[in-house]
Order: C-alpha cells, then structure tokens, then sequence
C-alpha cells in the first residue's frame, strides 16, 4: 500500500510562531521517515521559493539514504534545484509530459485529479491522487466530493497507480481498498489531536494502515532511488 504524508505547517502546528512551525514539519517528516511512509509531499503554498526551498533542503537531509521518496508540491524549479525525488503537479499546472522530458525517468511526477476525464489526460506520470472523497478539515464544507464511487471510476481509467485523499481514518481504508486504489495521500490522518505541534510517531497507524488482507498486496509500482 503506498502511503504519502503531505505537509501543512499551519494545520500542524496551529498558532506557533514560523521558526516553531518549520521545525514542527521537520519533525513530522522525521517521524514519516521512521514510519516507512513512501512519499512524503511539501506542500507549503504560501511559502516563497528562497524560504520552500530551505524547508525543502532540510527535509532531504531527513529523507536522504532512506526509502521514503520526497516531493515538492507544484513547484518544479524548487524540485530541481534543491535535488527532490519528484514534483507533485496541481490538474491545472505543467503537462507531465514536459516534466518528464526536462527532468528524466527517474524523477517521480505526480497529479491531482477530480474526474475521469482528469485522469485520462494526466500524461505520463507515476501516480494520480483523487479525490476529495469524504468531507475533510483541509477542505470547506460544499466541496465537491468524489465518494468510494467517483474514486473507482477514475481507477478504471487511469493509467498510473491511484492514491485516495479526503477524510480517510482507518475505518475507511476497506473501503478504500474496494475500489482499487493503490494507496492513501493524506494530511491530518499523520497528526495527532490536540493543540502545539500535532507532530507525532506513525509506526502504529502505519501499521494499522498496512495490516488490512486486501491492503497487504498493495504493491509500489514506481521507481525507487
């Protein structure tokens, strides 16, 4: 089962300073580290490219020499620049064809997508991550939803191994697995409750996530270092 942790420093750790944020998201990605998670993706918007691109060097030095592969969301320049695994691309953001051409096979592209017809055009990448499909904190309420049926049907087409996102806990995970998707890509399912930095060890949901039957024959089909 792949499984991908992405950042929100804000959401992380709710009311700190900048300094104390940061150092909260490096915390969090030590722990993914530790965990085993797969891919972990910063996705940092608000950031400018000098201060992404810092958090993003940092995170490398925690990733470097271990499984788990490091993505920056959208922002392909700070990617290259600073030596990531892999670019995550918004549905509207560069074609991954033109990623892949500049950047080579070995670096990892992903996509957001929404529909079918996202899915079908996503270009060559290494995985889609679909959703939403329950309701999340990370969205507004009246956001468009996906639902276990939207998240099969875009399976069925697409040609890259699907992550799920959106509101999933392990109750939800058979569900997940149900409709063929590859994996989980979430944000608040890696963070504890509470208030301060919400960072927290993930060797027990890791497991909890991963030791379902249907989940266990989760392969990764994407290239590693």
């Amino acid at each position: 089962m792949i499984l991908q942790l992405i950042t929100d420093r804000r959401r992380l750790a709710p009311d700190a300073s900048e300094q104390a944020m940061v150092r909260c998201l490096l915390e969090q990605i030590r722990h993914a580290v530790e965990g085993e998670l797969d891919i972990v993706q910063v996705r940092e918007h608000d950031l400018e490219a000098r201060a992404l691109a810092t958090v993003v060097s940092q995170a490398l030095t925690l990733t470097r020499g271990t499984p788990t592969r490091l993505v920056v969301n959208d922002r392909l320049d700070v990617a290259l620049a600073c030596g990531a695994d892999g670019v995550h691309l918004r549905g509207q953001s560069f074609e991954a064809a033109r990623v892949r051409a500049l950047a080579g096979p070995r670096f990892l592209i992903g996509r957001s997508v929404r529909s079918v017809d996202e899915a079908r055009t996503a270009g060559p990448v290494d995985y889609l991550i679909a959703g939403t499909v329950w309701p999340t904190a990370s969205k507004p309420d009246g956001h468009p939803l996906l639902g276990t049926g939207g998240l099969r049907q875009i399976v069925e087409v697409a040609g890259a191994p699907v992550l799920a996102i959106g509101g999933i806990d392990a109750s939800r995970l058979e569900a997940v697995a149900s409709t063929g998707a590859s994996g989980v890509a979430a944000i608040g399912a890696w963070m504890s409750d509470g208030s301060g930095c919400r960072a927290r060890g993930l060797h027990s949901v890791v497991r909890t996530f991963r030791g379902g039957r249907d989940l266990d024959n989760m392969d990764i089909p994407f290239p590693h270092n």
